[in-house]
């Protein structure tokens, strides 16, 4: 996922809002998100080649998502990042998801990337390159992309011009996604919708991959044959009801979105610590 929009305690009744585009090799095995039982249960799409997932929720009120991080130099790793997101969300809060990938991080070795643990309480950024840093966000809304977040960007050598095109689009969607005086967070995920599959914006990406890595795999950084946005997620965590989850399995710019059937799993027994 290369752009994901959160609205964090702006909307009353629904603090966690997030709109997000996936940006990904297009011959990538992927199934849409369905809800799997446990405790908690967990809401999420499949990454059929790894097993782990880029984006999702629980009914903790717990959301994950992750982005690959442009950086420069050779910083990698064996095991899957969305691990890391599909580990997350089985924690009943935000503060052990965070400590849940601290973990992961201080035991094995992963890729660079950005990733977000919002809950009602607390939306937390860890960036890693090898490094773990941890940015605590204010309420309002925030842009994260590849090369940065916010008002954030990163220098990358190898890919200047795509960084600074990533930090102007950044903005112009958060600018554009400001929130509207009484406006219900369905209305701003339609207004996100539209924004995501906007080519004028830019974050809506078709190309094809011209670089490939060293083992002949497309290069899911590199803007060529194979590559671009695979899919849009809508999704609002209520304090009370149901949340929402509107999935567009393809691009925004042509893909309808469906509704994620998210309430038809029950729990298998109470959350740790729950009678």
């Amino acid at each position: 996922m290369c752009t994901l929009v959160i609205a964090w305690q702006v909307f009353d009744g629904a603090p966690v809002v997030v709109a997000a585009n996936r940006d990904e090799a297009t011959d990538r095995p992927s199934t849409p998100p369905t809800p799997r039982g446990g405790s908690p249960i967990v809401v999420a799409p499949r990454d059929e080649r790894a097993g782990g997932t880029w984006i999702g929720y629980n009914d903790a009120g717990v959301f994950v998502g992750i982005s690959n991080r442009w950086v420069g130099g050779d910083v990698g790793g064996e095991r899957s990042r969305g691990l890391l997101v599909a580990d997350a969300l089985e924690r009943e809060d935000a503060d052990s998801a965070v400590s849940s990938v601290e973990d992961a991080l201080a035991s094995g070795e992963y890729a660079p990337f950005n990733l977000v643990v919002v809950d009602a309480e607390a939306a937390v950024l860890l960036e890693w390159d090898g490094r773990l840093s941890i940015t605590e966000f204010e309420p309002g809304v925030h842009v994260l992309t590849n090369a940065g977040y916010d008002d954030t960007f990163y220098a990358v050598p190898e890919r200047p011009e795509a960084a600074a095109a990533q930090a102007e689009s950044a903005a112009r969607v958060r600018s554009a996604l400001a929130p509207v005086e009484s406006e219900s967070p369905e209305a701003w995920l339609d207004r996100a919708a539209d924004v995501l599959g906007d080519h004028d914006y830019g974050v809506c990406v078709h190309g094809d991959v011209s670089e490939r890595r060293s083992d002949g795999q497309p290069d899911a950084d590199a803007s060529g044959a194979g590559y671009g946005t695979k899919s849009c997620s809508l999704v609002a965590l209520r304090t009370e009801g149901p949340a929402t989850y509107r999935f567009a399995d393809g691009p925004p710019c042509t893909t309808p979105f469906e509704p994620v059937a998210a309430d038809v799993v029950e729990r298998d027994g109470p959350a740790e610590g729950q009678s």
